[in-house]
């Protein structure tokens, strides 16, 4: 889905939370894209460490579960982006290439 939009490289991968939290800890991508469900800890969870070591990096929450109670937990932990993987998903490369028109962005 991002192959094609210019001013991107992506630099890591997790599969669950404790390796998300480290990967973004160790490589301090510009962007991160999280699913609220992980293995391990939760998306939410992973969002909480980020902000709380203060890295400025943009998040992007991607859910199935788009309840209002998780869409404003994600708000007022400071995500950038709450967007339902089924409605939403064709959204990310416009965002992403959005955030990469200035500068390349790492994710």
């Amino acid at each position: 889905m991002l192959t094609n939009v210019a001013g991107i490289k992506i630099v890591g991968q997790a599969h669950n939370g404790p390796d998300a939290i480290k990967s973004i800890s160790e490589l301090k991508p510009d962007v991160v894209i999280l699913d609220i469900r992980l293995p391990g800890l939760s998306g939410i969870d992973v969002l909480k460490d980020i902000r709380a070591k203060k890295l400025p990096s943009r998040v992007i929450m991607l859910t199935n579960y788009t309840y209002p109670q998780y869409r404003k937990k994600c708000e007022e932990l400071g995500s950038d982006y709450f967007l339902d993987k089924v409605a939403e998903i064709e959204m990310i490369p416009n965002i992403i290439a959005e955030l990469a028109k200035d500068k390349p962005v790492t994710l």
